[in-house]
């Protein structure tokens, strides 16, 4: 089960504070930001915020817009999304908004903290135990296997902290307000410690816009990889695409592969798998370019992600993989494999890609999960760190 995409969205100063030490909660954002903050928690399964911030600020994380509920319940979906509040001794206030409102609500605790709060909250939520310390990796697991594809973190800085440091986060969602909080004891967004990439680690800015006096800007974590740079959200995709080649009909004669196509701005825009649909011969990344329309604006600036190495030679097509890719306009590839000379010597998918300009990402650290539903091909120890 795939884990859901991590969004760590967040409203700072100038010089990167929460808050001011006031007793009073600095306003950071105006009208326009709030209303994108409704239309990002309408489009999430969960939201998540720390005990820090529950008591701190008693949010209610509802989604404020009628149209947008009434959108989600025609999708078949809750009105709310579910909210998830993560605390290390379970201590919270069962009066608390964020337990007597919307649909769902869980806690994530640890083993004492849920003997302290499950008798606490009642049935005011579901209360999953992680052990004796709160595991991220784990928390992540139980929200995926609940059908949580998307999700919202709302804070507080530590929950961020952990989330990016851990490599969990995939997109950070930065709202800079036009003010100088110059306190020294003001909170900021991140603690200090060692986040993936180190100090000149650079995040890669997928876009930015201005709404009112904020400037809103969405950054893509980066991850370690080979080849070009690839970001937490790339592994995110990829690992879809690793458990799509799951689902394919065995096969003695061709590789079982997945392939998920992302648009820009992070949605995706089709799947597929290799013989999906009863076609014996067709592969993974010609099975989601033939989902989408033949000079679709978006694939230009589209991501490919596909647990194998798109391939560059096919004897029951007229063209390879590698091939469709660049003629569809699609500029980046992500892949965790690459293809071995099982069945053609000598393959270079990644290098017909880059000599027409395609940047190219590999992320070796899932190579073995694109290997598993093909370990019948391939030498023992392929795939293997």
């Amino acid at each position: 089960m795939s884990r859901p995409y991590v969004l760590l969205s967040a409203a700072v100063s100038l010089d990167g504070c929460l808050d001011d030490v006031g007793p009073e909660r600095l306003l950071l954002s105006g009208p326009e930001d709030f209303d994108r903050v409704d239309a990002e928690r309408a489009a999430s399964d969960a939201i998540l915020v720390g005990a820090g911030t529950l008591r701190a600020d008693r949010p209610r994380l509802l989604v404020n817009s009628p149209e947008r509920r009434a959108r989600r319940v025609e999708e078949g979906r809750s009105a709310y999304p579910l909210k998830v509040a993560v605390s290390g001794s379970g201590d919270l206030d069962p009066a608390d908004p964020f337990w007597t409102t919307g649909d769902e609500r869980l806690l994530c605790t640890t083993d004492k903290g849920a003997e302290l709060a499950r008798p606490r909250l009642g049935g005011a939520a579901d209360v999953v135990a992680l052990g004796p310390a709160v595991d991220w990796a784990a928390l992540l697991d139980d929200l995926g296997a609940r059908g949580v594809r998307r999700l919202m973190v709302e804070g507080g800085a530590r929950v961020h902290t952990q989330l990016l440091q851990l490599g969990f986060a995939d997109e950070l969602r930065l709202a800079v307000a036009p003010l100088v909080v110059g306190e020294p004891d003001a909170p900021r967004l991140f603690g200090p410690g060692a986040y993936p990439g180190g100090p000149r680690g650079r995040m890669r800015v997928l876009d930015t816009e201005r709404l009112g006096d904020v400037i809103v800007t969405r950054y893509a974590p980066t991850v370690p990889g080979t080849l070009g740079v690839a970001t937490a959200a790339d592994r995110h995709w990829l690992r879809i695409a690793c458990d799509l080649a799951v689902r394919c009909p065995p096969s003695e004669t061709a590789f079982s592969v997945g392939a998920v196509i992302v648009a820009a701005d992070g949605t995706e825009l089709a799947r597929g798998h290799s013989r999906e649909a009863g076609d014996p011969v067709v592969h993974a990344e010609e099975a989601a370019l033939g989902k989408l329309a033949a000079g679709d604006p978006r694939l230009a600036g589209a991501t490919v992600y596909s647990s194998l190495e798109p391939c560059a030679h096919r004897a029951s097509r007229p063209k390879p993989c590698a091939r469709l890719i660049v003629d569809a306009g699609v500029r980046r590839v992500v892949t965790a494999w690459r293809e071995p000379d099982t069945f053609v010597p000598g393959a270079d998918g990644i290098g017909v890609l880059a000599d027409a300009g395609v940047a190219v990402a590999e992320v070796p650290e899932l190579a073995e999960a694109a290997v598993r539903p093909n370990r019948h091909l391939v030498p023992a120890g392929t795939g293997q760190d």
